[in-house]
């Protein structure tokens, strides 16, 4: 298990213990991660207008998204000063030990305590924002609108799985011989965490990240629609229906777009 050390007036991190198999994080239940909690949910199953859910639900899942994203930001901004520092030959040892705990939270590590061109881009490359509607999309398709049994009991509303006995909910429809439960969250602020996390470092969702890379390289928005279902070709690997998943996934974001682009 990775141990990440918090480093008072340097920068306050850490992370949690994952390990990766099939479509989706495995997570070993344990979260030292600081993260910015939201207010618990309301019962998006007693809303009965549908148009209604969806607008409550998007609206109380987007501040989490908004929270993700400026967190992801910062790290970033943090990111770029490095790389800027390194072309300038003007690299400190704070710099160093920001490097390391970023490193570390992204499953990048350092090459021999010291910055490089590669590192630089391998963490350029994950650290970076998603767009609203990419994960509000996947939050409403994993979660059934937040009505699905594993959003009401477990606080997971992006299938996330773990494989130790007890870390989550048992899947009424698991196949025999499959170990894996839906993991068990303490909140939703900690299951879009996860996502965000989950998306940025699993090497099943690189492509992901080298479709929101090259729109960067293109100067294109990231955060727009048309990112957003561009990116979506990166998540084949997320369900086992593969590329009728992604279909599904970009049809959903085109049909709700009036919740996107306005």
């Amino acid at each position: 298990m990775h141990k990440y050390v918090i480093i008072a007036a340097v920068l306050v991190m850490a992370s949690c213990s994952v390990y990766y198999a099939n479509r989706q994080e495995i997570w070993d239940g344990s979260s030292s991660q600081q993260y910015r909690r939201m207010a618990p949910p309301p019962d998006f199953s007693q809303i009965k207008d549908i148009n209604e859910r969806k607008k409550t639900f998007l609206d109380y899942m987007r501040q989490g998204v908004i929270n993700e994203n400026a967190r992801i930001q910062k790290e970033r901004t943090m990111l770029l000063r490095l790389r800027e520092n390194y072309a300038t030959n003007s690299v400190s040892s704070r710099d160093i030990v920001n490097a390391k705990v970023l490193g570390e939270l992204y499953g990048v590590e350092l090459e021999d305590n010291q910055l490089s061109k590669s590192w630089l881009d391998k963490m350029l490359l994950r650290v970076d924002v998603l767009p609203q509607a990419l994960v509000l999309t996947q939050a409403a398709n994993e979660s059934a609108w937040g009505t699905s049994r594993f959003a009401k009991q477990a606080k997971n509303y992006f299938g996330q799985w773990c494989y130790r006995t007890g870390c989550g909910l048992v899947p009424k429809e698991r196949k025999e011989g499959m170990t894996h439960e839906v993991a068990k969250f303490a909140s939703v602020s900690e299951s879009i965490h996860r996502y965000f996390m989950n998306v940025n470092r699993n090497r099943a969702y690189r492509q992901l990240r080298l479709i929101r890379a090259e729109l960067r390289e293109q100067d294109i928005d990231i955060t727009t629609t048309d990112a957003a279902i561009s990116m979506v070709e990166g998540l084949n690997k997320y369900s086992e229906r593969g590329q009728d998943y992604v279909q599904d996934i970009q049809a959903m974001i085109q049909h709700n777009r009036q919740y996107w682009d306005n």
